[in-house]
């Protein structure tokens, strides 16, 4: 580590090395991605974790365009890397090759021509930073005209081409084989998935990583980074050549991110060495390869800027638009399951790490493999399960940073509620005052109820059992300071929806409450549907645990609570039901 000042949000390496920014020394990866000699290579890893700094830094070292830089890297591990001879090989490399590097971090659109613009506008960018081609006496009339048509706003065919095109430009000029660097190849795909153009986005990609990556003789080699990975099959078609690399591989490990030796060293030399152990709880917990204990980095980076200030830096950057609507989608599994993780529980899954984006709604196991790659989750252990060996993740939230962006996510969701109506709702239902929540309720689904995202696959009838789990998970984030928050689980003869026991028995009363949604076939109306709900609180003896726990039979409040579309009645097992609220 250099002792350096700290500044935050540097991703150029040219620009770190030259203003003497803060930088753990990462040049080894380049050593380790040259010796690999892989043709074409992907390496996911979460967002804020390197990645763009780490292509930078193979750009600065590889590029011709910086030829004769070796300030840049002097004193760093690979200046330093010598052959069994004792050469410095790697210095004999540096800024020989054509290099083009291309970023999609900033393809983000809502509609699929926006989105085709903005990668042209990239495509165009490249072109214009190699205009002295045009004047060298390097290509026809015909290829100067094609030069001169790539421009943002061309035709999709042209722009799937045009990476292509250039590599052949560049090869012809400088006699080498070309160097392509794709940054966050996946942005623009997980933004499609989120607007609704999914089909039309990776038929494009589809062609344009082709004809970049497959089908490119003058390609030398192709590193390409994201966050997610996404079947061949969507976008890397036939691309057999391409060596994918994600957070459980063995392969650069500790490349990206830091590792806990390297965050250490870091508080030490910044006079915050007593914070290492406050550091770990809040910052460590993820896992790349067979290494655990890696650190992000924009979190260390931060918290030491911030000389020592505790903060969700890493949630708090963008990028979580996508975990919220998945988990704010997600079917009752999903939701009990992060209610679980929140409150420090674990998770035991298949996994994919192929992301199919299609799938996400439908396919639970889908859901933690993205939450694991985009870091949500971590791995603390795997088993090979039965005869064909089936890989078992044992899975849990990756460390507090994480659990409190939850929820505060979870919390955002009510964000329109008022907070009179709330909090009102919360005092009504610990005063047992069944009148008063009925009339609160009427305001927090009005508000709330509208606003969930339902997936468009899903039935009339899901829409108020998902309401239901996410005002859960909202009154867990109110309550889980004063509540042990428990839901789906077995007691007596049956499993509840819900049951808050309290941590001061003395003081608070416990209470069990189940959901049902109104079935015209077995019910003339929603009162009938609350008594079902109270009934089967009763038949199945729900009360079980909080008696065997200690809890006197006055203590343990029941109530059901029905819906019907937009209709919400709430009782409780000492009182009929006050009213129907019509939202």
């Amino acid at each position: 580590m250099n002792e350096n000042k700290v500044g935050i949000g540097y991703q150029n390496f040219a620009e770190i090395r030259e203003e003497h920014i803060f930088y753990i020394d990462k040049t080894y990866f380049i050593r380790d991605w040259w010796e690999y000699a892989d043709k074409v290579t992907l390496i996911t890893r979460p967002r804020r974790f390197g990645k763009t700094l780490n292509m930078s830094m193979i750009e600065c070292f590889f590029s011709n365009q910086y030829a004769g830089r070796s300030d840049l890297f002097e004193g760093l591990s690979i200046w330093k890397e010598k052959d069994p001879s004792g050469k410095y090989i790697y210095r004999q490399l540096q800024g020989t090759f054509p290099v083009i590097f291309l970023s999609f971090a900033n393809i983000k659109a809502t509609k699929y021509e926006d989105m085709i613009y903005k990668i042209t506008e990239v495509i165009a960018d490249l072109y214009a930073q190699n205009y002295n081609l045009l004047k060298e006496n390097l290509l026809n009339e015909n290829e100067k005209e094609y030069y001169r048509s790539i421009k943002p706003g061309m035709e999709e065919k042209v722009a799937s081409g045009a990476i292509y095109f250039m590599a052949n430009f560049l090869q012809r000029y400088y006699n080498k084989k070309v160097i392509i660097i794709l940054d966050e190849y996946d942005t623009p795909m997980q933004e499609s998935w989120l607007s609704g153009y999914w089909n039309e986005a990776s038929d494009f990609f589809r062609g344009l990583f082709n004809s970049t990556f497959k089908t490119n003789p003058y390609l030398l080699r192709g590193l390409i980074t994201g966050i997610t990975r996404i079947p061949k099959e969507s976008i890397f078609s036939d691309l057999n050549n391409l060596e994918v690399v994600t957070t459980t591989s063995d392969k650069y490990q500790t490349a990206f991110g830091f590792t806990e030796k390297e965050v250490f060293e870091a508080l030490d030399n910044a006079g915050l060495g007593k914070e290492k152990k406050g550091v770990k709880e809040w910052y460590d917990g993820f896992t790349f390869g067979s290494i655990s204990d890696i650190y992000n980095p924009w979190s260390i980076v931060s918290f030491i800027g911030k000389k020592g200030k505790y903060d969700t830096y890493w949630s708090n950057t963008s990028g979580n638009g996508l975990i919220n609507s998945l988990v704010q989608r997600g079917n009752t599994t999903i939701k009990s399951a992060m209610e679980d993780l929140i409150k420090g529980g674990q998770l035991t899954t298949e996994l994919d790490e192929q992301i199919i984006f299609n799938q996400l709604i439908a396919n639970t196991n889908a859901v933690w493999s993205l939450l694991l790659a985009t870091g949500y989750l971590r791995v603390l252990k795997m088993e090979y399960i039965g005869q064909y060996k089936r890989k078992v993740y044992t899975l849990a939230l990756t460390n507090m940073e994480v659990q409190s962006m939850f929820e505060v996510m979870i919390k955002s969701w009510f964000e329109n509620i008022t907070e009179i109506a709330y909090n009102n709702f919360i005092k009504a239902l610990l005063m047992n005052d069944v009148d008063a929540m009925n009339e609160f309720m009427t305001e927090i689904a009005l508000q709330s109820f509208s606003n969930f995202d339902i997936a468009p696959s899903a039935s009339s009838k899901d829409a108020p059992e998902r309401f239901y789990h996410g005002f859960v998970l909202g009154l867990m984030v109110e309550l889980s300071g004063r509540y042990q928050i428990i839901s789906n689980r077995e007691s007596g003869f049956g499993r509840y929806d819900i049951m808050l026991i309290p941590k001061d028995k003395e003081k608070d009363n416990a209470y069990i409450i189940e959901f049902k949604v109104y079935k015209s076939a077995k019910e003339k109306n929603l009162e009938d549907t609350v008594q079902n709900a109270l009934a089967q609180i009763q038949e199945k003896q729900y009360d079980t645990q909080l008696l065997a726990e200690g809890f006197a039979a006055r203590q343990i409040k029941k109530y059901g609570f029905a819906f019907h579309g937009k209709t919400c009645l709430i009782g409780a097992n000492t009182d009929k039901a006050k009213r129907s609220i019509l939202l």
